[in-house]
Order: structure tokens, then C-alpha cells, then sequence
């Protein structure tokens, strides 16, 4: 990591360390930054867990798939890692996983998780932008209400994978499967 972390944190951060370790056997990477910032951490920890619910009106293999292709396409080690791991878990189709990178060619992703990544990669691609067509294509499924969340979670994995991205946060070794990022030349880089 670019940024050297403290070996001992603030009361108010020791609750989700103590939560990571218990629920991933190690403290996150990115944790050992947020928690230099209590407040910062709480608030990021409280977002995504919002966003990440079991009531969700977002399904649970499609949030996943969001967080690995923002992952992917922001080359966040860490975030590939970690939403990898999460997306195995739930998402029971080892060919949509390997696909994931190139869904737009593959027959694995049904017509709602296509519109879905459409939007994320909108919203995520600095040479895309989202169009009122992306929207209506997402209406088909979801309501205002739903968008305006699904909105907020693939801006919440861009915050994410930028913010590792930037510092240089490494896996951690969760997710053994291959989701690669999607490798770009260097014109389009």
C-alpha cells in the first residue's frame, strides 16, 4: 500500500475490525486505511452495508455482478478480490463469472443483467455516458426508487475501487476464480 497503516486504532474502529476478522479470518486491506478515519470508516461501512441488504430491491447476484465489473474496469486487485468472492457465493454459474469481463458477447447474462451493466459501465467509463434509452431499458425492471439505488451502488463501488486504486490496495486472496479485469490496449487506456 502507498499509505503506511497504524498498528492500533481507535475504539470507535476497533468493532468492525474485530467484525472483518471474525467474518473474513483477516482485517481488510482497505479497512487498515478507512480506519485512520473513524468517521470516514463508519460512514463508508453504514453505506455499503445499506446498499448490500438482504431486502434490497436490487437482487443479490446482480449487485455482485456490479461490484466485480466496476472492480473490473477501475483494475482494482483488492476489489476483484474481494466482490469476487461475494459473487461465487452467490451467483451458482462459474461460466457467467468467467464471462464477466466480456458479458456483452456472452449468452450467460439475462436481458435485465445486460441492462444493468450497460448502466454501470455508463456510468463507470469516463468515454460513456448514460442515455435516456439505459434508463428505460432499466425501468422494464425497476422503479424509480430501485434506480436511484442502483444508481448509488455503482457509485459507491467507483468510490471504492478508486479509493484502493489510488493507494495501491492488494488482494487478499479471497476469490481463487478467474475474474480477470477486462484487459484494454493501450489506446483505449
Amino acid at each position: 500500500m502507498r499509505i503506511l497503516t497504524k498498528k492500533t486504532f481507535s475504539l470507535w474502529v476497533k468493532p468492525l475490525l474485530w467484525l472483518q476478522k471474525r467474518h473474513f479470518g483477516n482485517i481488510l486491506n482497505p479497512a487498515k486505511l478507512w480506519g485512520q478515519k473513524p468517521v470516514l470508516f463508519w460512514l463508508v461501512a453504514l453505506f455499503f452495508g445499506y446498499l448490500d441488504r438482504k431486502k434490497s430491491p436490487i437482487d443479490a447476484v446482480i449487485r455482485s455482478l456490479v461490484c466485480v465489473r466496476v472492480s473490473q474496469l477501475n483494475d482494482c486487485a483488492f476489489c476483484v478480490d474481494a466482490n469476487g468472492m461475494k459473487l461465487a457465493e452467490r451467483c451458482h454459474s462459474l461460466e457467467k463469472i468467467k464471462a464477466l469481463a466480456h458479458w456483452q458477447s456472452s449468452d450467460h447474462f439475462s436481458e435485465q443483467e445486460q441492462a444493468v451493466l450497460a448502466y454501470t459501465e455508463a456510468m463507470t467509463l469516463s468515454d460513456q455516458h448514460v442515455s435516456d434509452e439505459m434508463l428505460a431499458a432499466l425501468a422494464t425492471w425497476y422503479s424509480s426508487d430501485d434506480i436511484i439505488e442502483l444508481t448509488a451502488l455503482v457509485s459507491f463501488q467507483n468510490l471504492s475501487a478508486k479509493f484502493n486504486t489510488a493507494l495501491d490496495v492488494p488482494a487478499q486472496g479471497f476469490c481463487s476464480l478467474p475474474i480477470q479485469p477486462q484487459q484494454r490496449s493501450h489506446d483505449e487506456k
